[in-house]
Order: structure tokens, then C-alpha cells, then sequence
């Protein structure tokens, strides 16, 4: 009985502060949307969009080691609540800047480098709570509502922003994301978050910050799956960061915002449904078939968004493609939590993220010039590819958009299936032992 209560109060722990994540996620999504908008219309060229993208990701990946030292280090409720103060005034001073009519672009860089910053020290907190608070049974379940809140995000943030732009303005959306922030942060001061338990025959002694910001990469290089894992990852990422430069540019290049922001939402939907199945189901026995399928299917979705300048075709795609990142990423999560212990998840995720992203930035750079310089005029009528590729994708604004997306889709539908003909990635959860135990999360046994 006592285990069962230890379960009862860590979940619904879990639960109050993902709630007050999933409301902040809903503002940030605002303002995103209504950012992206305001950078493309402004200057008209996607590089301007892609460049604003590497200013959210470089700072954040930079960071990542050595925040998630700190993590381990530090109370993650505290670490929690100062990153979310710090996002919540990135976001009041874009209010104050635009209503002071002096809002540039090179302030939304800015303002996204140090969101970036602090996202480095939250996420690494936020990702290593359920090994803390629910039981291993539960880790599928709890991540599926962790794709939850993004899901839910994608399908309001669009809408909401478009009224909320028409009827309070740019500014009105900051004022409501900056009370989002105010949310998560008050229901993080009502909860109590335990500290792991220190590694078996642990000393008194701290190792200097260097060496704990390199533990997370030694840690990995004696696991060849979890390294694996890795490694696909960062070539999907790296698709993805094509993916995230150009479909609002692929999409605003023949239409509106207002159809963007329908197609986005109907994205969110999938995401939604995604979420909520692996919430309900947990994925199959071992994760990895169910991390390996999701992201080829994925990537079949993400190149029928460039196939043709049809609506239809690229909701679809865009549907089954997000419809399925949440079941892939719920499902990674699920192997990393069960295999990284509790008391080292901070630095071991925080280079897990770091890797697994790092190239992205990369893309970034060469998706905007890619696009615009020689994807778009390759594309254009008379252009090289009008004769060939033009005359299945289209020829035209925004074709070459839709070329770069075709390609990279192909590229996440064929790296899974490579992925599978890899032991250690195929066999990671048979090979490697579980670092938490199958009964009880590691805060069953604290306090």
C-alpha cells in the first residue's frame, strides 16, 4: 500500500507540472507563429526565417553540456523555475520593444539566442522527471503526454494566433504568452520534486564542472545503441531542420497565412492523435521497432508535403508526418529512461539532445540560401529541372521549396531502415541492461 501511494503522489505530481509545461507551450506557440509571420512577411525571403532558427538552436546546443551538469548538480524544480522566469521576460521585452515601435529583426535573433540558453538548463530538467516521480511501466504512458503538450500547441497556437492578432495585435499575443510563463512557474512552487539518489560508492569530493560536463559523453561512448540511437537521430534532425526552414515559406509562397495556420493545426491534430495513442498504448514491447517505423512513415509524409502546390496533398503529408513524431519520440524516450539512471540523466540527456541536434543548425544555414538561391530558380519556368522534375513537382514559386522537401523526406523514410540492419541499435534494449528498476520509478525510494 505504501508503494501504491509513494506511485499515486509521484504521478500526480508529474501531472500538475506538466499541465503548467502544456499552458506555457501553448503561449510559446503563439508567439512563434506570430514571429514567423512577422519575419517572412517582413523581409520576404526565407533565409531571414532560417537565420532566426539557428539564433533559437546554436546557444541551446552549446550550453547543453555543461547544463546538464548543473542539472544533476542542482534542484530541478529550481532549475525549472528560473528558466521559465527568464523565457517569460525574453517574451515582455519583445512586448516592450514592439509597442515602443522599435521591434527589428535582429531582436527577435536575440531574444530567441537567450530563450535558447535557458532552454538548454530546462529541458534536460524537464526530460529527466518521470525516472524521478512514475514507475518504469509508466515511462511510454507519461512521454506520450510530454508529446501531448506540443501536440495540443501546434493545433491552438496557429489558430488562437490569427484572432488574437486581428483583435489585440502582436503585442496582445506577447501579453498572453508572458502569462502562460506566469502558469507554469506557480504550480511549480506547489510541488516537491525529490533529488535522485546518489550513485552507489559516491564521495563527498565533486568533480570540477569539465569533468561532469564530459561524464555524459563517456557515459554514451560505453553504449554502443544508445550511441546508435544517437546517430539516426541526428540525420533525421538534420532533415527536419530543412523541414522547419522551409514549410512556412513553402506555404506562404502560394497562399496565406491564414491557410498556414490551417494547415498547421491540422498538423497539430496528428501530433494530437499521435500523443494520445502512445499515452493510451506505450508502443510495442521494445520501443525501437516502434522508434524505427514511426520515423519512416514519417518521412514518406514529409515528401508528399513537396510533391505538388496543393493543399490538400500537403495537409495530408503534413498530418501523417506529425501524427507520427510523437509516437517516435515518446518511444525514444521511453529506451533512454529505462537505460540512463536517474542521478546522471542531466548530463547524459543534455548531450543526447546536443548531439542529436547539432548538425541542425546547418541546415538552417543552407536551407534559406539553398532555397532561394538555386532550389527556387532550378525550379522556375525555364529553369535546369522544369523540363524533368518540373514536370511532376511543379514549376514556379516556391518548387524549389518543394523539392528540398521531397528529397529530405526521403531521407528520414530510407535512415530507419538502414538503423534496423545495425545490431546495437536493434538489439539496444536486450543488450543494455536497465538502470531503473521495473517496479518503482527512482523517486518511489526517496523521502
Amino acid at each position: 500500500m505504501a508503494v501504491l501511494s509513494r506511485e499515486r503522489s509521484g504521478l500526480r505530481t508529474f501531472l500538475i507540472i506538466w499541465f503548467g509545461q502544456f499552458i506555457s507551450v501553448i503561449g510559446s506557440g503563439l508567439t512563434g507563429f506570430a514571429l514567423g509571420v512577422y519575419l517572412y512577411q517582413r523581409t520576404g525571403a526565407a533565409t531571414q526565417l532560417a537565420l532566426s532558427l539557428v539564433a533559437a538552436s546554436l546557444p541551446h546546443l552549446v550550453l547543453l553540456p555543461f547544463a546538464g551538469a548543473l542539472v544533476d548538480r542542482w534542484e530541478r524544480r529550481r532549475v525549472l523555475i528560473l528558466s521559465d522566469t527568464g523565457a517569460a521576460l525574453v517574451t515582455l521585452s519583445f512586448w516592450a520593444l514592439l509597442t515602443l515601435g522599435r521591434l527589428e529583426v535582429w531582436h527577435v535573433y536575440l531574444g530567441n539566442a537567450i530563450a535558447s540558453a535557458l532552454s538548454a538548463f530546462q529541458r534536460p530538467a524537464y526530460l529527466a522527471l518521470p525516472s524521478l516521480l512514475v514507475p518504469k511501466s509508466q515511462f511510454g504512458r507519461v512521454s506520450g503526454l510530454m508529446q501531448l503538450a506540443e501536440s495540443v500547441s501546434i493545433i491552438v497556437a496557429p489558430l488562437v494566433a490569427g484572432f488574437l492578432i486581428a483583435g489585440i495585435g502582436i503585442q496582445g499575443v506577447f501579453l498572453v504568452d508572458f502569462a502562460t510563463f506566469l502558469f507554469a512557474v506557480s504550480t511549480l512552487w506547489v510541488v516537491h520534486i525529490p533529488r535522485p539518489d546518489s550513485p552507489p560508492g559516491a564521495t563527498a569530493d565533486r568533480p570540477s564542472l569539465l569533468r561532469q560536463a564530459a561524464f555524459g559523453w563517456n557515459y554514451l561512448r560505453a553504449r554502443r545503441g544508445l550511441v546508435g540511437m544517437l546517430i539516426l537521430f541526428a540525420v533525421v534532425n538534420f532533415a527536419l531542420g530543412f523541414y522547419s526552414a522551409l514549410f512556412t515559406p513553402l506555404v506562404l509562397s502560394r497562399f496565406n497565412a491564414q491557410l498556414l495556420g490551417s494547415l498547421l493545426s491540422i498538423g497539430g491534430f496528428g501530433m494530437l492523435a499521435g500523443s494520445l495513442v502512445m499515452s493510451a498504448w506505450g508502443g510495442t514491447s521494445r520501443k525501437i521497432w516502434t522508434v524505427l517505423g514511426a520515423i519512416s512513415l514519417a518521412g514518406l509524409g514529409m515528401g508528399a508535403v513537396g510533391l505538388r502546390p496543393d493543399p490538400l496533398l500537403i495537409g495530408a503529408g503534413n498530418l501523417v508526418f506529425f501524427a507520427l513524431v510523437p509516437v517516435a519520440n515518446a518511444a525514444s524516450q521511453a529506451i533512454w529512461l529505462a537505460k540512463v539512471p536517474p542521478e546522471v540523466q542531466g548530463r547524459v540527456f543534455a548531450v543526447r539532445m546536443m548531439v542529436g541536434s547539432a548538425i541542425t543548425p546547418v541546415a538552417y544555414l543552407l536551407a534559406g540560401p539553398l532555397a532561394d538561391r538555386v532550389a527556387e530558380p532550378l525550379m522556375a519556368p525555364g529553369g535546369a529541372l522544369a523540363g524533368t522534375v518540373g514536370q511532376v513537382l511543379g514549376v514556379g514559386t516556391g518548387r524549389g521549396f518543394g523539392l528540398i522537401l521531397l528529397l529530405t523526406g526521403l531521407v528520414v523514410a530510407v535512415a530507419p531502415l538502414l538503423a534496423a540492419l545495425v545490431r546495437p541499435i536493434r538489439r539496444v534494449e536486450l543488450e543494455l541492461p536497465d538502470a531503473v528498476p521495473g517496479g518503482e520509478g527512482g523517486a518511489l525510494t526517496v523521502g
